[in-house]
């Protein structure tokens, strides 16, 4: 077979890919309106996790990896969303930074995003409805809870509607050569981050710390012998050409995100349930709040204190466990949970 053979074999293929999308779109569209109608969400986190989990297994041995299966229909996905309404979704900005790259992993880049100046901004963004979901971090694997996001939690109606992990992969950019370059900027965490790195290839060169990796690749597209370290859709942003990738000095650093909404999320059968309490103010309380989550089996994942800026020396406890909150188990859980608590709330449950 000749290689004009093989490409008009890939136009016939194309042909046929573009015509049962299209169709594919045509039932989506009546999907959103029965949605609409019965009052339901439409971006369904756990319908999307059991349909891209099925289409994996589908492929079998085929040439398409878990990652590129999960990429190509994130972005089919997100074009339906975008056909049904114009979704909106609030992240901790500005543009570029981690947090927008997490957004567009979730919900693809065909929905409409709106970069926040702060957490209480997303927030409040989600809460009057003016968007139909927000994301902010929750926490890293190296440096721990953002504790800006559990404070927010104690005083918002907002649940838990999804989450990601992403992957922190900082990466040196540039309009000029790398031999060429003559300071580097980024925001101070990702300096520190990198500091070994930098050490050790860049020694003698200024690092300048910015407000944001988002202002720092601003200035190396504009003046000349400037780099920046950060995330690759910087790079996409700016025009920048990246001389090296993930050169921070720890190689496992991932971020979880949290999607937040007016609603938790159904049932998938894998779950997550996060939920923050207060204890009274007696001895042994901690104990036997947690006490129910040990008898029941079940699994705890992460537990973090926080003032509650309420009443000196009193603490909320958020906790991540495992299961959905319609769970039996979960539910008696919680129930004996509340017993030896003055103040229990559930953030939502989600797949995990």
């Amino acid at each position: 077979m000749t290689l004009d053979d093989l490409r008009e074999k890939i136009d016939e293929i194309d042909t046929e890919l573009i015509r049962l999308l299209n169709e594919r779109a045509n039932v989506v569209h009546e999907v959103g309106v029965l949605k609409k109608r019965e009052g339901l969400e439409i971006y369904a986190p756990d319908r999307e996790e059991k349909l891209l989990r099925r289409l994996v297994e589908k492929s079998g041995k085929g040439r398409l990896t878990e990652h590129s299966i999960r990429a190509i229909y994130r972005e089919i996905m997100s074009a339906a969303l975008a056909l049904e309404e114009d979704l909106k979704i609030a992240y901790l900005g500005p543009e570029g930074t981690w947090t927008h790259q997490a957004a567009i992993e979730k919900f693809g880049s065909s929905v409409k995003f709106l970069p926040q100046a702060s957490f209480a901004d997303v927030f409040d963004q989600v809460t009057r409805k003016l968007v139909d979901y927000g994301v902010v971090p929750i926490e890293n694997s190296t440096e721990g809870a953002v504790t800006h996001t559990l404070d927010l939690f104690a005083d918002s109606p907002l649940k838990i509607y999804g989450q990601m992990m992403l992957p922190i992969e900082n990466n040196l950019m540039a309009k000029c050569a790398r031999e060429e370059i003559t300071e580097i900027f980024s925001h101070p965490q990702v300096l520190a981050q990198c500091r070994g790195w930098l050490n050790q290839h860049f020694n003698g060169t200024p690092a300048t710390e910015t407000s944001s990796t988002a202002a720092a690749a601003q200035i190396a597209a504009e003046k000349a012998g400037s780099a920046v370290l950060g995330g690759s859709l910087l790079a996409e942003m700016h025009e920048l050409t990246i001389l090296e990738r993930s050169v921070q000095d720890l190689a496992i650093n991932t971020t979880r995100f949290l999607v937040i909404s007016h609603k938790t999320c159904p049932r998938t059968g894998a779950d997550r349930t996060s939920i923050m309490f207060s204890v009274r103010d007696e001895p042994g309380s901690l104990h036997k709040a947690l006490e129910p989550f040990e008898k029941l089996e079940i699994n705890m994942s992460k537990i973090e204190s926080r003032p509650s800026k309420r009443r000196a020396w009193e603490y909320f406890f958020f906790v991540d466990i495992a299961g959905h909150c319609e769970d039996e188990e979960v539910k008696t859980a919680i129930d004996q949970l509340s017993k030896h608590c003055s103040f229990v709330k559930i953030l939502g449950s989600y797949p995990a």
